[in-house]
């Protein structure tokens, strides 16, 4: 099968925050871009935004990524249009905040899905090309979250988790064959995601950043081949600080902060990080 010929980068959750920050750094270097999200109305918005302003060819999937079936979804369609991906970013999530025992297991099992299984399976399906055409780019967007526990927020922490262990497993395993991955792990980021957790109005702001500044941060660390991402210093200085606490304390910690960020206990989610 013959190739575009051209530069495609694919961004999942593209329509809104980081990933449409992305989408606009990868327009500025002239990238054509491949956009995903289950918004298929935003996606139009932003694509005839970013063609108002770029020369670049610009496609957009409505795809639920949430769905078992939808990294296979997007393979085999841009199989069809013969385009390679040479920049894959894993941006796509949402929170959900409550006691374990009380939240619904159909929006953990559609959070697992969206920050585990889905940006797994898009690696293993366009890594052969990228490790075949012997370079590529993969950024996997995960959180501070992902360096500890996070009662109240459970599952959110622990997919996080997954997301920073697959990728530095992986980026080790990538060493030296042209393709690199690098994961972002941002802390609080201004993208809407507050609103959606019961925490629009948090008490601690002193490390929140604006979509802009991450995407910047992520894309920058990307080109350049760094392997992990953490924008900020106070961040940076969070993740060196937990290493000589109990990991006890620091659950306890993340509880404290949690409850007093939240009004109250709210069960709503967001297709943004």
């Amino acid at each position: 099968m013959e190739s575009s010929g051209k530069s495609y980068a694919l961004i999942t959750g593209a329509a809104n925050g980081i990933g449409f920050e992305f989408a606009r750094l990868l327009s500025m270097d002239s990238y054509n871009l491949v956009l995903i999200d289950i918004d298929i109305e935003k996606l139009f918005e932003k694509k005839n935004q970013l063609m108002n302003q770029y020369k670049n060819e610009i496609i957009i999937l409505s795809v639920d990524l949430s769905k078992i079936e939808a990294g296979s979804i997007i393979f085999n369609k841009l199989s069809e249009l013969n385009i390679e991906i040479d920049i894959l970013i894993n941006n796509a999530g949402f929170g959900m905040f409550g006691y374990f025992a009380d939240t619904s297991w159909d929006r953990e099992q559609n959070m697992i899905q969206l920050h585990v299984v889905t940006p797994t399976q898009l690696i293993k399906l366009f890594l052969p090309g990228m490790l075949k055409r012997n370079h590529g780019k993969i950024l996997n967007v995960a959180s501070l979250a992902a360096f500890q526990p996070g009662p109240l927020m459970s599952i959110y922490y622990s997919t996080k988790a997954y997301l920073l262990s697959f990728s530095l497993s992986l980026a080790n395993e990538l060493t030296g064959t042209g393709v690199c991955l690098t994961v972002l792990c941002p802390g609080p980021t201004k993208t809407g995601f507050q609103v959606t957790t019961g925490n629009e109005n948090p008490k601690i702001k002193w490390n929140m950043a604006c979509s802009e500044v991450v995407a910047r941060y992520g894309y920058q660390a990307m080109q350049s081949g760094k392997i992990i991402a953490i924008p900020g210093i106070i961040n940076k200085s969070i993740v060196f600080i937990e290493h000589f606490l109990p990991l006890k304390f620091v659950c306890q910690m993340v509880r404290l902060l949690q409850e007093r960020n939240r009004r109250k206990i709210r069960l709503q989610i967001d297709y943004q990080n």
